[in-house]
């Protein structure tokens, strides 16, 4: 007997929790009930998206099945929750409510996202409405996290809120069918923002307004000059990329020193032209999220010299906004320049500038115009930057644009708190629960404004983010800027002291948070970096711990050697290398390159400051080591910023890795004075610079593996995290877990979280929340060194 078939109607209350505002879920579900005949409603709530759906039960149960299995490009949903409620009969249709302002709870905002097809499309078509304007945009694609002021997401709560939609918007905004229906960023040339561009005083530029701006914009960029041009999370300078006049002009302006710019090509084929790029590169340049890819640069690649002196790698980026993409021109326009380096708007060392007015006066003597709009930037938010390794994996190095705000979910819950990072690369984290958000890239907190910078981060995610801290974490460091601040923000909230979280237990936490582990067992840590202040007050950066969440201990290091001058020795690893051979009993002969780059001076100086220790401070770092190594075998002497010497060091070993295959030893302790022994011996031998150099990184790789084979001995653990800046080197991070996993370790790598101190708050945040109180600074059972 046939059962019966059920057209009793029933109602279920849905919430929908994850990244559903912002991206065009609510004419989802609008369309979704329409398409099964159920009336009901939709609404944006502090929680989330708020659904009561009636009609058929069979309907009803079709319309929850594809609710989470069918969500719009930009939506992830990570939670719904289901109820039956009574059957009311009372709704006409199917509709979608105002936003509700007062509720207090959490939902998740979209990051920015670049120019999608469709949008790309009504750009390019002289017949469609939006032809050439510069802001198009839809659920699908452009500014959120940098326009929105508070949440729930809505146009009144972000900097869209001054420009009223004529009636043509306001038509596309209230029409559920249509692909700008609440789109908060929808705008025209009748009723959006304004291009202009404005002249530096004596450049002869004359000042424009919309298109003619963007015209007048390609010219100056055609004719060499440098344009600030003012985007989604900021302004960047703008210059041709083949021309040595305008890149060198940039980089004397912008006092950059030898540090590569990126660029910015008009489109994938362009970027074929001048880097290699296989499928994983193509999907990463390509994502919605746009990030800076390190590519190999093809040698026949046209090229102004002084876009990437001495680096194995080039910067690559494609147009993520209507500006980038009408500035490259459309067809019919003038030719212009095919590839823009696109470097930050800002001086070396400020945060990135947003504000329209403090660009003019920051960046005068910078750029020749400005090509600038009137909608305000909510939070600064620089690009994203990530490599690519060999298995096709990312390895994202700098974690902002497309990135900020979506949250990590973090495997052991935290109580709410705020985590302030370090000094280099900042970027600060909060949490709550089972959630983690990280903000925008901050940069060096070497200065007030960039201090400023991180305020105003700070505020902005608490606003989208609803968490309220109860405690504050950072570096032990005593002299950070960043553990200062976070002394005075924790003072301000009421929540006595911070946490203070020793600088490689934090990296290698965050790896462990990242990986997904519950810290229930510890790892093996391979913490490799240029700086971090150790227990014994000396400065660490070559480690092995074990850790987990709770503490860790330190079971071998680098031998040390004496940094002379502090941070004059990293900007000059002449000395830096002279010092470790001092370490090691290796004479100073004046055939070799590193004695050869010092003045007498600096060699009379060192003479005596090295026995006498004054001025010093003994170093376990693995990136000193690697600048050492790099003016030992003549690569780089004097640094002119941050890790150039490694930087260049690496660009040397890619050289030669295909062939070479030999490794400098290390010795017992983990001293590196049989390699330094042997790196001497190959130049007297008359070794080429790139085996040295390949060699030097081999050897690193085995003596990770011995070291990790000691801690298995040691402890029976087998799994291996390699965290910190020294692994943003490609060949090393490489080569060491080919040979961890041919030995049967588990290696922990990060992928969407930064292995350099950009990474830092989210370790930071899951220690803290395993402290017993604020002002428990145990490590784990013991702190003495095992080795």
């Amino acid at each position: 007997m046939t059962a019966p078939v059920t057209t009793a109607a029933v109602r279920r209350r849905i919430t929908v929790r994850g990244t559903v505002q912002g991206v065009g879920f609510r004419p989802y579900v609008h369309r979704l009930a329409a398409e099964l005949a159920l009336t009901g409603f939709v609404g944006n709530t502090a929680n989330g998206v708020l659904i009561e759906v009636e009609g058929a039960a069979a309907g009803v149960a079709r319309f929850c099945e594809r609710l989470a299995g069918e969500p719009p490009p930009l939506a992830s949903v990570t939670a719904v929750a289901v109820e039956e409620v009574p059957v009311t009969g009372a709704d006409p249709g199917f509709t979608i409510r105002a936003t509700e302002q007062s509720a207090q709870g959490r939902t998740l905002l979209p990051p920015d996202t670049a120019t999608c097809p469709e949008c790309l499309r009504e750009l390019a078509d002289p017949a469609d409405r939006r032809h050439r304007h510069p802001f198009i945009t839809c659920t699908h694609c452009g500014p959120r996290f940098t326009i929105a002021t508070g949440m729930p997401y809505d146009r009144a709560v972000t900097t869209m809120s001054g420009f009223p939609m004529c009636p043509a918007c306001a038509g596309e905004y209230d029409a559920p069918a249509d692909r700008r229906f609440h789109a908060q960023p929808v705008a025209c040339p009748d009723c959006g923002p304004r291009l202009r561009l404005v002249p530096a005083a004596g450049s002869g530029v004359r000042a424009a307004r919309d298109g003619d701006a963007l015209s007048r914009a390609r010219e100056l960029l055609a004719a060499g000059r440098i344009v600030a041009v003012k985007g989604i999370g900021g302004y960047h300078l703008a210059c041709d990329a083949s021309h040595t006049r305008a890149v060198d002009t940039l980089r004397t302006r912008k006092a950059r020193g030898g540090k590569p710019f990126a660029v910015m090509c008009a489109d994938l084929a362009e970027a074929e032209r001048i880097a290699e790029i296989g499928t994983a590169e193509q999907t990463a340049l390509t994502s919605p999220r746009r990030p800076i890819v390190l590519l190999r640069p093809r040698p026949a690649a046209r090229l102004a010299p002084g876009v990437c002196p001495g680096s194995p790698h080039l910067g690559v980026m494609l147009p993520y906004t209507p500006v980038h993409t009408l500035l490259f021109g459309l067809p019919g326009d003038p030719p212009g320049p095919r590839v823009l380096v696109m470097t930050s708007g800002n001086r070396s060392g400020e945060p990135i500038v947003t504000d329209d007015e403090e660009a003019l006066s920051r960046l005068f003597g910078l750029a020749d115009a400005w090509l600038a709009h009137d909608r305000p930037i909510a939070s600064p938010c620089d690009d994203s930057l990530l490599r690519v390794r060999a298995d096709g994996t990312e390895q994202v190095l700098r974690r902002s644009r497309g990135y900020a705000p979506r949250p990590l979910r973090l495997p052991v819950p935290v109580r709410p708190a705020l985590a302030v990072g370090g000094d280099l690369k900042n970027a600060l984290c909060v949490g709550e629960g089972d959630l983690a958000w990280f903000g925008p890239h901050i940069g060096d907190m070497g200065d007030l404004a960039t201090l400023e910078a991180a305020v105003r981060a700070e505020r902005h995610v608490y606003r989208l983010t609803g968490v309220r801290p109860e405690l504050v974490a950072a570096d032990r460091h005593p002299g950070y800027h960043s553990a200062a601040w976070a002394r005075r923000r924790s003072t301000r909230l009421g929540l006595g002291k911070p946490v203070f979280v020793q600088h490689h237990h934090a990296h290698i936490a965050s790896a462990m948070a990242e990986a997904g582990l519950d810290g229930t067992t510890p790892v093996i840590g391979v913490a490799f970096d240029g700086t971090g202040y150790g227990d014994d007050a000396t400065v660490w950066g070559g480690e092995v711990l074990v850790a987990d969440y709770t503490g860790y201990r330190r079971l071998a290091h680098l031998a040390p050697a004496p940094l002379p001058g502090g941070d004059a020795g990293v900007a000059n690893p002449c000395r830096t290398a002279l010092a470790r051979l001092w370490a090691a009993g290796l004479p100073w002969d004046p055939d070799l390159p590193s004695a050869a780059a010092c003045s007498r001076e600096e060699l009379r100086l060192l003479a005596r400051q090295l026995p006498s220790q004054v001025g010093c401070v003994a170093t376990s770092s693995m990136g000193r080591l690697f600048d050492a190594v790099s003016s030992l075998a003549g690569v780089c002497h004097r640094a002119g910023y941050e890790a150039q010497a490694a930087l260049e060091l690496e660009a040397e070993a890619c050289r030669a890795w295909g062939e070479e295959t030999a490794a400098y030893p290390f010795g017992d302790r983990f001293d590196p004075a049989p390699a330094l022994g042997a790196i001497i011996a190959d130049l007297r031998r008359g070794t080429p610079v790139p085996v040295i150099a390949a060699r030097f990184h081999r050897g690193v790789a085995r003596a990770v593996l011995d070291l990790c084979r000691g801690a298995r001995r040691a402890t029976g653990l087998t799994t291996v995290a390699l965290t910190g800046g020294v692994f943003a080197n490609a060949l090393l991070e490489d080569a060491s877990t080919d040979l961890l996993h041919g030995a049967g370790f588990t290696v922990l790598r990060h992928g969407e979280v930064p292995p350099n101190d950009g990474g830092l708050a989210l370790g930071q945040l899951v220690v803290a929340a395993h402290r017993r109180r604020p002002d428990d600074d145990r490590r784990t059972a013991v702190s003495d060194e095992t080795e």
